[in-house]
């Protein structure tokens, strides 16, 4: 047997075991996957003409479980998540490419103190604290494996150079988390679960947290918490950003709409136009 294999038809093989499987990027899939058995970033990849045969018993390994459905970061132990990368695995929710957006819209007014609840793997608070280096970030997170991660994550960024961020394990829901926050806050941003519950979803968001999707059966049973109390910690003129499912285009802005603590009340889609996400600003006290 040759030391070596074409790199290129390597990963052809690769990418028709992924497509006949049923995954639509299947050969950006076994680029990355190639990538990262052979050590180098997707860009340089087609300087590695060839592939030691030592490693392609691990490759195919990685390809199979791909096919199987297990997600591609769990598979890298990476997510590339806006201008950060970070740690992912078991036990953790991986961040989706259009959850960037709630940071862009944060980002495009005030952000000098930052809470993000339901932080999960820390996506969206570390990625504030990267774009933002002089802003105050708190991550709030209860579920005790994610908060594992998220303390990874967090060190590792903070390692990189970015800011700190405060983590804090609890129920983002509560009034005593961060209570000493309260009305001082710019900027609160969330990603939370907010699936119905009986919902079909894809195989590979089966590897997701339960608790990470799913939230009673119209999937606002933690939005409407959510929404009082991003409310106290807001200051007047905070603002408050999250994403829910698409069918929620009417019932999330209601949600707010229908508490006086909310003015300018605004949809948002995303990328592919799809009606994701909700804002609005802290009206004032009194």
């Amino acid at each position: 047997m040759p030391e070596s294999i074409r790199t290129s038809f390597i990963v052809a093989e690769a990418a028709g075991v992924l497509s006949r499987s049923g995954i639509v990027s299947g050969r950006v899939d076994a680029e990355i996957l190639a990538a990262f058995v052979l050590g180098v970033s997707r860009s340089r990849l087609v300087l590695a003409e060839n592939f030691p045969v030592e490693l392609l018993n691990r490759y195919r390994k990685l390809i199979d479980r791909r096919a199987a459905r297990v997600p591609l970061q769990h598979l890298t132990g990476t997510a590339p998540f806006r201008h950060i990368e970070l740690e992912m695995g078991a036990g953790v929710f991986v961040p989706r490419p259009e959850t960037e957006l709630i940071v862009d819209l944060g980002l495009a007014g005030p952000a000098s103190r930052v809470v993000d609840l339901c932080a999960g793997s820390g996506a969206i608070a570390l990625s504030v604290a990267h774009g933002r280096p002089a802003a105050d970030v708190s991550a709030v997170e209860r579920d005790p494996a994610a908060v594992g991660w998220l303390r990874r994550n967090a060190v590792a960024r903070a390692a990189a150079g970015d800011r700190p961020v405060t983590v804090v394990e609890g129920d983002a829901t509560e009034p005593s988390v961060l209570a000493d926050l309260d009305g001082t806050v710019d900027l609160v941003l969330s990603n939370p679960p907010y699936v119905p519950v009986g919902t079909a979803v894809p195989s590979e968001v089966d590897h997701d947290p339960d608790q990470a999707l799913y939230a009673g059966t119209d999937g606002l049973a933690l939005i409407r918490p959510l929404a009082r109390r991003a409310a106290a910690l807001l200051r007047p003129g905070g603002r408050f950003v999250f994403e829910h499912d698409e069918t929620h285009e009417d019932d999330a802005p209601a949600v707010l709409t229908a508490d006086p603590s909310w003015t300018a009340v605004t949809g948002h889609r995303d990328l592919a136009g799809r009606p994701r996400f909700t804002s609005a600003i802290r009206a004032p006290v009194g």
